[in-house]
């Protein structure tokens, strides 16, 4: 991509946004954006890859890096994730550290992702999530607790779920941003990502939502077919990857009533965010241990080798 010229009033940069798993990082991304760039589910380590969503406004082009969630990797796939949100924070012009307010006091998932967040020399805001959730009266000492967590341009906390203080964000993120910066990516786009990566991501989604914890995280969707047809109407087939028979069965459901469900929310929702009538085919394979399987997370998009990532 080559960035194009802009006035010298014109403002872009890249921010990245960090967080210890499941703190809000993509409902804040969505929100600060105005449109779906990232899945958000209950469940953590729901974001696996690194997701731009870009923000347009006729004096400015503000570039969001959705991040995993800082956890402990426990196999390929969780060391491709902290690679990716690792790799976030390099040449970044700011980075918001999120946590998650609603938490009585820190934990280590905090404190690591804010010792990256420090190493990477950015600029970081402190946002303390959630605070809604929060009594009045406990809302100063429970943000001076996350304050602890290091040295930050500015602690600002926000509900990024109802919208609260976003405005005040925003704010303190072009104080960071100087004026003069080049337009990255065009005024239609508002994600490096592809049609059928996002229509991938949502099927996932709707899997998150809809299923138990035997399923979730065994669970990837790759789309291997993706074509306009007469209509017009979007052709989708993809495959949901899973690692045992029994979670395939759930997925399926009795009589494919699961499945159609998760196909039928994950279509309408995709139909909504691209404008155009789809057809989504969905297909449940078996790949056995596919979350420590070099070439398997390669085929889903998920590679551990670290000149991929």
């Amino acid at each position: 991509m080559t960035p194009t010229e802009e006035s010298t009033e014109f403002r872009s940069g890249f921010i990245a946004v960090m967080g210890f798993a499941n703190v809000g990082k993509s409902t804040l991304v969505n929100a600060l954006v105005g449109t779906k760039v990232s899945i958000v589910s209950p469940k953590p380590q729901t974001t696996r890859h690194r997701i731009m969503g870009v923000l347009h406004r006729p004096d400015l082009q503000l570039v969001f890096l959705d991040t995993p969630g800082i956890h402990e990797p426990k196999d390929r796939l969780g060391d491709a994730m902290m690679r990716g949100a690792r790799g976030a924070v390099a040449d970044v012009d700011a980075v918001l550290l999120l946590v998650d307010g609603s938490r009585p006091e820190a934990g280590r998932g905090d404190s690591r992702a804010a010792k990256i967040t420090v190493a990477s020399g950015a600029p970081t805001i402190l946002v303390i999530n959630k605070i809604d959730l929060i009594p009045a009266h406990e809302r100063e000492a429970r943000i001076a607790e996350y304050a602890r967590l290091g040295e930050f341009t500015a602690v600002i906390p926000v509900s990024a779920l109802n919208g609260w203080n976003l405005d005040t964000l925003m704010d303190e993120i072009l104080a960071l941003i100087p004026p003069g910066g080049p337009r990255y990516f065009p005024e239609d786009a508002f994600t490096d990502r592809s049609t059928g990566f996002l229509a991938g991501e949502l099927v996932r989604e709707k899997i998150l939502l809809m299923t138990r914890e035997e399923v979730p995280h065994a669970v990837a969707v790759t789309v291997r077919e993706i074509e306009e047809r007469p209509g017009p109407l979007l052709y989708i087939a993809a495959d949901i990857v899973v690692e045992r028979g029994s979670q395939k069965s759930i997925l399926i459901g009795r009589g494919g009533s699961m499945i159609k469900k998760i196909g039928e929310a994950a279509r309408l929702e995709a139909e909504d965010l691209l404008g155009i009538r789809i057809y989504l085919d969905l297909f449940v394979r078996v790949e056995k241990g596919w979350r420590d399987d070099p070439g398997l997370l390669g085929e889903l998009g998920l590679s551990d080798d670290p000149r991929r990532s």
